[in-house]
């Protein structure tokens, strides 16, 4: 029996699949070579999670893999009708992202309530500028996801002597961990006790845009909000307007509808807006814990063994991933 066939769409730098040496056949492509290799191939690493390469070129009837893997904890850009019909099972990097992701909200929002961006530009100035700033124990958050990367948001939260409201797709009454999930439909009345909102939930047809101009006007004015979910669950122009009139008091974005942002986009300029670009899960070495997580579950597909992190396809997360 030949060794399977492993393609690999790249990114810069490629993963380090070492492990796979004299077990599998390593095929790397790029979005215009990709159509070509996909029929041939056993199965797909997106290696390039921000690409929309996957939606052009899956195949129709006929060849196609067996087996699909994203590294990256959203699987938007790979669910396309034909994916959906097919027998081809989907994993993501669930797990690797949780931590990261989780300090990366809590830095911001205590850079947000201890003003750091304006001390910084306080000191760029020479200006000897003294302010009181804001304490975040006894805040209220309110986390939308009770996924994984949402939990570990949510426990890390409470550390800092947060009060959390965990939201899930459903509700749930004897969370272990929280005492309850909400659902989705009591999200409108926690945001209007809300000091900080954040957004770490999976991107489907029902959160596309659930943070729009009704979502922000149920915000207190001294609120805050944090995206590191997808950018589409954002309507940036609602959010600009929110920053823009002061009814709210600001916002950090890690997301974006267009990646990446463009120079020209108005986002750049909207006053208490911090921007990152996509980079709150990124940590050192974080491609090499994405490569050993697929390789992990390489070692189980070739045993036979169920895999890690399979998505339900018609949700559009692993089970568990509430919204």
């Amino acid at each position: 029996m030949s060794d399977p066939c492993v393609l690999v769409l790249d990114a810069d730098p490629p993963p380090r699949l070492d492990r796979l040496a004299g077990r599998a056949v390593i095929t790397h492509s790029d979005e215009s070579s990709l159509p070509g290799l996909l029929p041939g191939a056993d199965v797909l690493l997106v290696w390039d999670f921000l690409s929309d390469a996957v939606r052009a070129a899956w195949p129709g009837p006929g060849p196609r893999p067996r087996w699909v893997h994203t590294a990256s904890a959203g699987v938007d850009r790979l669910l396309i009708p034909e994916l959906l019909a097919s027998d081809t099972v989907v994993t993501n990097a669930r797990g690797t992202f949780d931590g990261p992701i989780a300090e990366y909200v809590a830095g911001v929002i205590l850079a947000m309530a201890k003003d750091l961006p304006g001390r910084w530009e306080a000191q760029r100035e020479r200006r000897w500028a003294y302010r009181e700033t804001e304490k975040v124990a006894g805040t209220r958050a309110v986390v939308v996801g009770s996924g994984p990367i949402g939990r570990r948001i949510g426990e890390t939260l409470r550390a800092l002597g947060l009060e959390v409201e965990l939201v899930g797709r459903t509700a749930r009454a004897a969370d272990p961990e929280f005492g309850r999930v909400h659902g989705n439909d009591a999200l409108p009345g926690l945001l209007r006790g809300a000091d900080w909102v954040v957004c770490a939930a999976p991107l489907t047809p029902e959160t596309a845009g659930m943070f729009d101009a009704d979502a922000f006007a149920l915000m207190r004015p001294t609120a805050r909000f944090v995206n590191v979910g997808r950018g589409p669950h954002v309507v940036e122009d609602d959010l600009a307007g929110a920053l823009r009139e002061g009814r709210l008091a600001g916002a950090a974005l890690d997301v974006f509808a267009d990646e990446p942002l463009p120079a020209d986009s108005p986002l750049w300029e909207l006053p208490g807006l911090l921007i990152s670009p996509h980079m709150s899960g990124d940590t050192v070495g974080w491609r090499d814990d994405l490569a050993a997580q697929f390789c992990d579950n390489f070692d189980r597909w070739i045993a036979g063994e169920p895999l890690f992190n399979v998505v339900d396809k018609e949700r559009g997360y692993v089970p568990g991933e509430a919204l």
